[in-house]
């Protein structure tokens, strides 16, 4: 069985075909998902999905491409929405300066701030990592130090030095369809390198998805591409990376175990 810890079920591509997406995956072994919100006014929008499909979790942030436009969450305003059952995660947040390299001080105003919201909550961080390497790694190494949170690098396809500060901290890093792709042959040597028991896999659909589906619409059920991806890294069989990537799901979003 596998875990889709991040894609995003509440986006327009799903809007007429949300049930059978769901359905798909867990025909297709995917028994639980994470669905993430990046703007908090979406957020009873996607808690409703969650509440709606037994397989289906949640989390929420302020995704850093629309930090310019969204006022500042509040630490208050994360910790409140993690008192419901089936929220799991603060996220996602953090830097984008592909895109928003304009709003790269405000980036980093609203990821600390959803940082002291994983400390709070105990809930696990999750990461969005563009061209912001430097920063990034000095933001989660300083906020680390001045008081424990945990955190997944989602859809990693950043530097080898950036996998390095994070694993550093016991962070953990997921692998997308990007992973998968035949010219991601450096990212998969630097996953090679990552312990077995700080990996995960996503799809973030509906984007990024993995051959022989690319350029389609992603969804949760393509995981299994990945995962076959993954393995081969690793050496394992596809049931046994299935397994190890389960238990590290179940460690970090604990509230999903």
């Amino acid at each position: 069985m596998l875990v889709d810890s991040h894609c995003h079920l509440d986006f327009p591509d799903f809007d007429d075909s949300r049930a059978e997406v769901i359905a798909r995956a867990q025909a297709a072994g995917v028994e639980r998902m994470v669905t993430i919100c990046t703007r908090l006014a979406n957020a009873p929008r996607v808690r409703a999905i969650a509440e709606a499909h037994a397989p289906v979790y949640w989390a929420a942030a302020t995704h850093p491409m629309s930090v310019a436009d969204d006022p500042l969450a509040s630490v208050e305003d994360l910790t409140a929405l993690a008192a419901h059952p089936k929220f799991v995660a603060i996220g996602e947040t953090g830097l984008d300066y592909h895109y928003t390299s304009e709003s790269a001080s405000k980036q980093q105003d609203s990821l600390r701030i959803h940082i002291e919201a994983a400390r709070r909550t105990r809930l696990p961080l999750v990461i969005h990592a563009r061209d912001a390497d430097a920063d990034m790694a000095r933001i989660l190494t300083e906020e680390h130090a001045a008081g424990a949170f945990n955190c997944v690098m989602h859809c990693f396809s950043s530097s080898r030095a950036l996998a390095e500060a994070a694993l550093a901290l016991d962070f953990y890093l997921s692998m997308s369809g990007i992973a998968a792709f035949p010219k991601s042959k450096e990212l998969r040597a630097i996953f090679a390198d990552a312990p077995l028991d700080r990996i995960l896999v996503e799809t973030d659909s509906p984007y990024l998805a993995p051959p022989p589906h690319r350029g389609k619409t992603n969804e949760p059920a393509f995981i299994a591409h990945t995962a076959a991806v993954g393995a081969e890294v690793f050496g394992l069989s596809p049931k046994d990376f299935a397994r190890a990537t389960t238990a590290n799901f179940d460690r970090l979003f604990w509230k999903a175990a």
